[in-house]
């Protein structure tokens, strides 16, 4: 029998009222992220609360924020970036185990309601405010091209991937050429010697037993591979890697793995090796017959044949055979400004909470401009002189990211010196240049403004 609509609420009724409410609430919430419902009311009623991982100087350690916000990517949750915003911060929905872990990490936070929140968002995106917003949805997965016998101190960027705690893969050749890399979002080129000549440490230490070692390993993994010359399999390699960016992988190197990179890709068809590395003296037109076209970022550069000599070619700038005599209490380089809302690839690829950052050397300190193609983006650069530090391209579907130098927290490094320690070095600019391209990868692709 119905109930009159004036008779009185039953104890029954009192305690399935809660249970109905709460499921009413459940459904609204799941129609808002679904996009069903999206209102002020909706917005300001239902959303959750955020919490922010500021990346100016109140930040107790940027590196580990990066390590935070890829954790978050891995446990199926999303990450806004908030290109400009207090040195491109991260903000992303609040709850108990991302705060845990925060806290863990020694990484400092803010809590959000939803109307900070709300507000946060009307800021960064307003039109006369140079800020945007990128959604990080996907932890991509790394890859780190390294010989066997690599130490993660001897790269900076296996450094700062295990102090911020972000998993990568350890790859070589032969994953490399049997097609793996397709498999991979984003990889990283140890400080690598595509050119097959060893890194052009013969003069100083072809003595060394490291030396020795290092020429055996590769000799054997070129035969096993079936090639005569580390030269003919390292050139192999780097196209292989050329097809995987085409293809629309992300690539990121540093220090010598940037211009020998080049040099082997240009020198597809000639021979540019001194019998000490190869066994048998290089072509004497080696110069006139590099093809620039199939290189990415560099052209019209010219190889230093001295097989005695520290240097691979011209693009280093400055030289480094003799090594540079500078004071490091004012060697710094500038990052440039970009236009986050028309421009949001090298703004994120720059974001920091400072705009001047610490010089460091390296085989490779700087890219000579006059040597780069029209068609690559300079990040940044030692002002009043030639020196690009850091650069980023497309190809095909696919980006390319240099940064010049061997470690931004180890001015001139050298063989055997020890590993940075990066709990002394937890705010670091130019490491956090590094990081920027590990989560590049994770954004999602908005539609460019015009």
């Amino acid at each position: 029998m119905n109930r009159p609509v004036d008779s009185k609420i039953t104890s029954t009724d009192r305690q399935r009222s809660p249970l109905w409410s709460q499921a009413i609430l459940n459904v609204i919430r799941r129609w808002i992220m679904q996009g069903v419902l999206f209102n002020a009311f909706a917005l300001s009623s239902f959303s959750q609360s955020k919490l922010l991982i500021p990346m100016d100087l109140t930040q107790t350690n940027h590196l580990k924020s990066y390590g935070i916000a890829f954790w978050v990517l891995e446990h199926g949750g999303e990450v806004d970036w908030l290109l400009n915003y207090r040195g491109g911060s991260f903000l992303t929905d609040f709850n108990e185990r991302v705060a845990r872990e925060c806290r863990i990490r020694g990484v400092s936070f803010e809590m959000l309601g939803a109307v900070e929140a709300t507000n946060l968002y009307a800021e960064v995106q307003r039109d006369d405010n140079n800020m945007d917003v990128v959604r990080l949805e996907k932890a991509p997965k790394i890859a780190v091209y390294v010989p066997p016998n690599f130490k993660p101190w001897d790269d900076a960027v296996t450094l700062a991937l295990e102090y911020a705690e972000i998993p990568y893969t350890k790859i070589w050749d032969e994953e490399v050429l049997s097609g793996k890399l397709v498999e991979y979002d984003w990889l990283h080129l140890h400080h690598e010697d595509f050119t097959g000549q060893y890194g052009k440490f013969y003069s100083n230490y072809r003595y060394a037993q490291w030396y020795i070692e290092q020429q055996l390993l590769y000799e054997k993994e070129a035969a096993r591979l079936g090639f005569k010359k580390v030269s003919e399999l390292k050139k192999t390699v780097a196209r292989s890697i050329r097809d995987y960016i085409g293809g629309g992988g992300f690539m990121f190197a540093m220090c010598s793995a940037t211009d020998s990179y080049d040099i082997a890709l240009a020198a597809e068809n000639v021979d540019i090796c001194d019998v000490m590395f190869d066994g048998d003296p290089p072509d004497t037109d080696a110069q006139k017959k590099l093809d620039f076209s199939q290189t990415l970022a560099f052209e019209n550069f010219t190889l230093d044949m001295n097989p005695l000599r520290y240097e691979y070619s011209d693009i280093d700038i400055p030289t480094s055979d003799p090594p540079p005599q500078r004071d490091p209490n004012t060697d710094y380089f500038t990052l440039f400004e970009f236009s986050a809302k028309y421009d949001p690839v090298p703004t994120m690829l720059t974001q920091n909470h400072v705009a001047i950052v610490k010089g460091f050397m390296g085989q490779t300190t700087a890219f000579r401009k006059s040597l780069l193609k029209r068609t690559v983006a300079t990040l940044a650069q030692r002002e009043g002189t030639e020196e690009i530090r850091y650069i980023h391209g497309n190809f095909g579907r696919g980006t390319f990211t240099w940064y010049g130098g061997h470690d931004p927290e180890d001015y001139q490094h050298a063989v055997g010196d020890p590993p940075t320690d990066l709990n002394l070095h937890k705010n670091s600019p130019g490491y956090r240049l590094i990081l920027n391209n590990v989560l590049f990868p994770a954004a999602k692709k908005k539609q460019q403004k015009t």
